[in-house]
């Protein structure tokens, strides 16, 4: 799985992928569990998921080191760009609405999409238009209430740059093909750690969790961090950038009904819609020519 070899097996990194995803699906039952602060959360994960899969290269013999030498730059960027990323979109969900902040946010893989031929020269077919058109009415969809009232102008900026980070990751990751899934997964982590610890300190300073809290940060840091992002950066290296772009829509899908299903959570017609319109969108943009 975690050869950085060209890929023969691209339904395994479909699998793998989609994988990861449907993880990050249930970040949000996770912290709804826990009572520190949501940058101290992240702080929290990107420290104990880093840490797992450092110690896992490490017992498998450490870092290639002509791999990482030679990538030094996406990886930096990558980890960089991670955890600005995070950063960006707290700010923005203390400003706006969650729900216009994550709709501004998941711009940032349609951006990718819509770039990839400069970017990747990939060539962008017609019916790969019409998935991110069925996307993007997918996801204004489940984003729910969209207040209009009360802008933050600095809110609005943060979502952008958050989307920003959100694109900038994938394309620093779609250049790395020397470096395996599970060492990339550790650097970049690492290096996210690093940015929120910055923020955390700069704002609502180090954390302090309560016992209560411990199991499910141990959950969130070790399966949906560490092991979620080994299986991200390790399908997101092999797969077509458009494929990384639309797939990534299983996350707010997966977030919308484990919810639902786990929190009792009420969906509303409109947002069952939508989630139809996102996962028949990617599979549309997955469609291949006869």
């Amino acid at each position: 799985m975690y050869s950085s070899g060209k890929s023969n097996r691209p339904a395994l990194y479909y699998f793998v992928y989609i994988l990861s995803l449907l993880i990050f699906g249930t970040n949000g039952i996770l912290v709804s569990h826990i009572s520190i602060e949501s940058s101290q959360i992240v702080l929290m994960r990107t420290l104990l998921g880093g840490l797992m899969l450092s110690l896992l290269v490490l017992v498998r013999g450490g870092f290639d080191r002509a791999s990482v030498k030679a990538e030094l730059r996406a990886l930096l960027g990558g980890g960089v760009a991670l955890g600005l990323n995070w950063v960006a979109l707290f700010t923005a969900y203390r400003l706006l609405n969650v729900s216009l902040a994550t709709l501004i946010y998941y711009a940032g893989p349609m951006l990718v999409l819509l770039f990839s031929p400069l970017l990747f020269g990939e060539r962008i077919r017609v019916i790969t238009i019409a998935a991110v058109v069925i996307v993007a009415v997918g996801l204004v969809c489940i984003s729910g209430s969209i207040a209009s009232s009360g802008l933050s102008l600095a809110g609005l900026f943060a979502a952008a740059v958050a989307a920003l980070f959100y694109a900038a990751l994938i394309v620093f990751n779609k250049r790395i093909t020397r470096t395996s899934g599970l060492q990339t997964a550790a650097i970049e982590l690492d290096i996210a750690f690093v940015v929120v610890l910055i923020y955390t300190l700069l704002t609502v300073g180090l954390p302090h969790p309560t016992p209560a809290d411990i199991p499910w940060l141990l959950t969130l840091g070790l399966v949906n961090t560490g092991l979620a992002y080994l299986l991200y950066f390790t399908g997101l290296q092999k797969l077509p950038a458009q494929s990384v772009a639309l797939i990534s829509y299983v996350d707010p899908v997966s977030a919308l009904v484990f919810s639902a299903l786990i929190l009792h959570e009420s969906l509303t017609p409109t947002q069952l819609l939508g989630a139809v319109l996102i996962i028949g969108g990617a599979i549309l943009g997955e469609l291949r020519k006869a």
